[in-house]
């Protein structure tokens, strides 16, 4: 026999973490500690769904509640990340998951209800597969060989960061990324998460997030980034430059820096480069340093006559918003990002 339950995720979350890490699908987005971070930060409703057979857990499906005059209403999985879909062992019980979300779903009144991840599981549901791509390399334990893997011309880049003496240090507080995080954000038009995210991230996953900064010859902090360790594998999540970054290379010796701290200090096997919007710069510059694309297989379920929602800085409607935030003082962009931000999902 199958039951479906909700899981209070303020209380003991420990049989949903084993399930997540010991399933070869699931991603650090799928653990319960970024669901706390984000409705402890966001106040984002949770409806975090397992379902057990003989009382041991044998699937899952979290879903954030997002609901915005903006944006829409919808159910996501996961909300603010780049994966989190359902993980299940068998059919039977990804068709009883899939049963009481679409439940919650209509009770919501949603208009959407979106699963994010790499390969889809239905072949009835839309989907949108041409947006976004994934970028994972399996890394040496030697970090030589991983300098020597990167191609040419991107590790020239590497090089001239190093030749510059750049330098970098890992923070215990969020301050100094979330200044780097939000000046870039706000020079791509794009508003910024709140400052509160990044906290309860930090004391969330505790040693498993990582904030690495880079520093100039002279000690000023020119980039950042957030990463999290997940089994094997390391994924730098949030980051962002000054605007000196690109002078000094400082993004590209910021990214070999995680990739070789995270080899030589924690064994790492995996680098996941996270995803990135076909056919923009950061699309390039990810396939410039020899990862492979993988398209990722977002599904959903509308409601009738409803379209799948294109909320991203492509579509054209948000051109013109886009271009008025990119020029916003910063302090202004901050104090009202968050207010947007937390709606995007």
């Amino acid at each position: 026999m199958i039951r479906v339950s909700s899981l209070e995720i303020s209380g003991d979350c420990s049989n949903w973490d084993h399930y997540v890490r010991d399933n070869d699908r699931a991603s650090v987005f799928h653990l319960s500690a970024w669901g706390r971070s984000v409705h402890k930060s966001m106040k984002h409703d949770l409806y975090y769904l397992y379902a057990q057979r003989e009382g041991n857990i044998c699937g899952i499906l979290p879903l954030v509640h997002i609901k915005s005059k903006l944006f829409g209403n919808s159910l996501v999985s996961v909300a603010f990340s780049v994966g989190g879909g359902p993980l299940y062992d068998d059919l039977e019980i990804l068709n009883m998951l899939d049963a009481e979300a679409i439940k919650i779903a209509d009770n919501l009144g949603v208009d959407v209800m979106e699963y994010r991840q790499v390969k889809k599981c239905h072949d009835d549901w839309p989907e949108k597969s041409q947006t976004y791509s994934t970028f994972r390399k399996t890394l040496s334990a030697d970090n030589e060989e991983n300098m020597l893997a990167i191609p040419r011309k991107q590790r020239a880049m590497v090089r001239k960061g190093i030749k510059f003496g750049l330098t970098y240090q890992i923070d215990e507080d969020v301050d100094r990324l979330y200044t780097l995080y939000s000046t870039s954000v706000r020079n791509l038009g794009t508003p910024v998460f709140p400052k509160s995210l990044f906290k309860e991230l930090k004391a969330e996953f505790k040693d498993d997030c990582e904030i690495l900064t880079v520093l100039s010859p002279d000690g000023e902090a020119i980039s950042s980034v957030m990463s999290f360790y997940f089994k094997e594998e390391i994924v730098p999540y949030y980051g962002g430059g000054g605007l000196s970054a690109r002078r000094y290379a400082a993004n590209d010796f910021m990214y070999w820096s995680v990739m070789e701290h995270a080899v030589s200090e924690r064994s790492v096997k995996l680098f996941d480069f996270g995803r990135s919007k076909n056919g923009t710069g950061a699309y390039s510059f990810k396939k410039n340093w020899g990862f492979e694309p993988t398209a990722l297989e977002y599904e959903y379920y509308l409601r009738e006559g409803d379209d799948i929602p294109e909320i991203n800085p492509l579509n054209p409607k948000y051109q013109v918003m886009i271009k008025i935030w990119r020029k916003l003082p910063l302090p202004i962009a901050n104090l009202i990002g968050p207010m947007i931000a937390k709606s995007l999902g």
